[in-house]
């Protein structure tokens, strides 16, 4: 698909889906969901923000956990 093609069905400029394909972070997250629409991969924008599949921030998490666990203290 050309980038005119792309830019006509998503309703932005040509302008924009260059700005889209280098990554640029001043495109706002509409824009993006809408490409990702017209290039059929909608299904793809729930995984984005799932955090099972963020495995930079699995390992931060288990980085955060104690590294031991102390048992309680027995009860008389």
């Amino acid at each position: 698909m050309t980038i005119a093609t792309l830019a006509e069905r998503a309703f932005v400029g040509r302008n924009t889906i260059t700005r889209v394909e280098r990554g640029d972070p001043g495109v706002g997250l509409g824009i993006y969901a809408t490409v990702l629409f017209v290039l059929g991969l909608a299904d793809r924008l729930g995984a984005l923000a799932d955090p099972a599949t963020d495995q930079v921030g699995l390992t931060l998490a288990a980085e955060q956990l104690p590294q031991r666990v102390r048992t309680a203290a027995k009860v008389r």
